[in-house]
Order: structure tokens, then C-alpha cells, then sequence
């Protein structure tokens, strides 16, 4: 798994010429990243204010933000399992009808889950986003620095597995299911970098 190796390994994974793990799964850990860095300010002591309405507020973020975290981190070995399940698919024997038949089902599933699952992982960064503004707003103003980098990462990271998802539209074979991926992506992008921006206007207080 490439979430339990070193990070000098899983720095060596990435430069390998090998098709994974790629951008998609450097997506998911992306956002992974930048969830990680928004629970850490959720749970400090200090607080903008030091009143009970912060505490609340940020109390109610933590656990989300630490399922989100955790939920990002599997979909870094999961994107890169999807892609590699693609390729398998398309090795498969194709001598007879029954072996072409069962290759074309296979590529087909394939080819879906490795579409769906960074749309997983959009889903998940643009959550994430929707607690930041909580979090700018109720958490240590000392911390507003690592709040912008957890809003960058998680929009880098959304950005990319978006770019996954339309990447592997045209090998659907269902019309109808593309243009739908194709719409929730697209509206998961303004949602997402509407949390953004109002997670930096609270920054600015």
C-alpha cells in the first residue's frame, strides 16, 4: 500500500516511469494533506475568540474533517488499484469471441471504477472545503497561514482528480453516465472554490 510506505519511497513511486501511482492519486493525497492540516487547527487549544461558540463550532468540524482525511487517504491506494485494474483488463486474452466478450465487460467495469473513483475524491476534497470556512473563522488566527495552505491543497487536489474523471469519460460506453460525471464535476468545482473563497474572506476577519 503506498499510504504505509516512507515517504522517501512513496516520493520514488511517483517518479517511477510507470503509469501508477499517478494523478490521481497524488490528487487524493493532495487533499488528504490539506484535510489533515484543517483538523490539526480544528483541535488547538486556542481558539479566535476563546469563546464556547468557537470551541462548539470546531468540535463539530474535527470528526468530519478527520473521516474526510482518513477517507482521502484510502482513495490514494484506491485510484492507483482502479488504473491498474484498466490495464490488466485491456491484457486480457482477446483469441476467441468468449475471450473478447469477457475482456469488453472487463474494460468496461474497469474503466468505470477508475472514473468514479477520482470523482470519489473530488466529492471528498470539495467536503473538505465546506468545513474550512468554520475553521478560518472559530480557529487560532496564529494558524491562518497553514488554513490557506489547506485550502490550496485541497483545491489542487480537486482540480486533479476532476481532470481523472474527464480524462476517462470517452472510454464509457454509456453516453448518459459520462454527461452526468461530467455535470457533478463541473458543479462540484464551484461549489468547492465558493467554500475557498469564503474561508478567506473569514481568514481576512
Amino acid at each position: 500500500m503506498l499510504t504505509t510506505r516512507t515517504l522517501a519511497d512513496l516520493l520514488q513511486d511517483f517518479s517511477a516511469p510507470s503509469p501508477t501511482p499517478g494523478g490521481g492519486s497524488a490528487s487524493a493525497l493532495s487533499g488528504a494533506v490539506g484535510t489533515a492540516l484543517l483538523a490539526m487547527v480544528a483541535g488547538m487549544t486556542r481558539t479566535r475568540h476563546g469563546s464556547d461558540e468557537d470551541r462548539t463550532a470546531l468540535s463539530q468540524a474535527s470528526p468530519a474533517l478527520l473521516g474526510l482525511r482518513d477517507r482521502l487517504a484510502r482513495l490514494v491506494d484506491e485510484d492507483t488499484a482502479a488504473y491498474d485494474a484498466v490495464v490488466a483488463a485491456y491484457r486480457l486474452p482477446k483469441g476467441s469471441d468468449s475471450e473478447k466478450a469477457a475482456r469488453k465487460t472487463a474494460i468496461r467495469e474497469a474503466v468505470l471504477t477508475a472514473t468514479t473513483t477520482p470523482l470519489d475524491t473530488v466529492r471528498a476534497c470539495a467536503e473538505a472545503l465546506g468545513h474550512a470556512s468554520v475553521v478560518a473563522a472559530h480557529g487560532n488566527p496564529a494558524a491562518a497561514s497553514d488554513v490557506k495552505v489547506a485550502i490550496g491543497l485541497l483545491l489542487a487536489g480537486l482540480r486533479g482528480a476532476r481532470e481523472n474523471v474527464e480524462i476517462n469519460l470517452d472510454g464509457l460506453s454509456d453516453p448518459e453516465a459520462a454527461a452526468n460525471f461530467r455535470r457533478e464535476g463541473a458543479e462540484l468545482l464551484v461549489r468547492a472554490e465558493g467554500h475557498a473563497s469564503r474561508a478567506e474572506a473569514a481568514l481576512r476577519g
